[in-house]
């Protein structure tokens, strides 16, 4: 494997900023009433938000599901397999019933902070269970993520199907569908700042460690990387670089999915060079389709605004078929 030097770093981070900063523009003259154009003094801090907040969560996305592809040696893997979606919405929606509503109040609680530590709380016990002996194989932890995905969502349904409240605003429509929040507050959007920022910083400063992820633990020790504890480690804090990020948009799928085998498809498979691509790739897609939400709003058998989740799925889906079929000719 060749050596990334540091002014090849640079370069790559650099470039992968011109790329986002030159379509983070671009989405920005696009209007939900049909007009293309800088927008007026009234729209652009509102126009701003959407564009900062759909490229912190996109970027996001992409920083999780490389490190959860590298680590678990799973192509398909994805930044909600450990639980950290079905843990958010539960948690968010148990926020909205009126016995967990006046105790969160109590606390001083928002919804966001409960989804947050929903999400949180879903990942603690897959890793709880799955390394109770002290190890963490891949296999235990994915089967383990999909049973209490399982059983957060069946909880979900169950809660539900007491309440009879799916279609209420605020409800869990909210955390199911997947979109940018519009009734956040500054602090809410700092502090999921500050905390995707943090992890992005860690897991750049080890990528080159996350290159031996998908060896067995006799090719890790022989090349004197510790591969429990980095698995540990990078799946804690990708699982809170998740849970920050669903916090404030929900499940949007395939982001995580798709952003890191767009990136290996243009930089190969060196997660020092496949971070910032595909953190690049995941702050434009979600740009993208925050912006193609905004028009897709004036056209007039539509009539609202599409959470982006919904838009991320329908072109993500078929995209990811096309990108393994291509590649299956390879």
């Amino acid at each position: 494997m060749t050596r990334l030097g540091g002014r090849q770093l640079v370069v790559i981070l650099l470039l992968t900023f011109i790329a986002w900063a030159g379509v983070a523009f671009v989405c920005l003259l696009i209007g939900s009433t049909g007009s293309i154009g800088w927008p007026t003094s009234a729209t652009l801090p509102y126009r701003l938000e959407s564009v900062f907040l759909a490229s912190l969560v996109g970027a996001a996305l992409a920083v999780a599901g490389v490190t959860y592809q590298a680590l678990l040696g799973n192509p398909l893997a994805d930044p909600y397999l450990l639980g950290t979606s079905s843990g958010a919405a539960l948690a968010g929606y148990l926020w909205t019933l009126p016995a967990f509503s006046g105790l969160a109040g109590a606390m001083a609680i928002g919804q966001q902070a409960m989804a947050f530590l929903g999400a949180i709380t879903a990942v603690a016990v897959v890793l709880a269970i799955a390394g109770g002996r002290g190890r963490l194989q891949p296999a235990t932890l994915i089967l383990i993520g999909v049973i209490v995905n399982a059983v957060c969502g069946a909880l979900f349904l169950l809660i539900n199907a007491i309440v009879k409240d799916i279609a209420t605003p605020g409800g869990p429509m909210a955390f199911l569908i997947g979109g940018l929040q519009t009734n956040l507050q500054s602090w809410q959007i700092w502090t999921s700042r500050i905390a995707i920022f943090l992890g992005f910083t860690v897991i750049m400063l080890g990528a080159g460690v996350l290159n031996a992820g998908t060896m067995n633990d006799a090719e890790a020790a022989s090349l004197g990387v510790p591969i429990n504890q980095l698995r540990w480690g990078g799946i804690i804090v990708a699982s809170l670089i998740t849970a920050a990020a669903v916090a404030v948009s929900g499940p949007i799928g395939f982001v995580g999915l798709i952003c890191p085998h767009l990136g290996r498809v243009i930089v190969g498979h060196d997660v020092r060079r496949l971070l910032p691509v595909a953190t690049m790739l995941g702050a434009v897609m979600l740009c993208l389709a925050d912006a193609a939400s905004r028009k897709i709003s004036a056209f007039g058998p539509v009539g609202t605004y599409l959470p982006v989740g919904v838009i991320t799925s329908l072109l993500g889906g078929p995209f990811f078929l096309v990108l393994l079929l291509t590649r299956r000719k390879w």
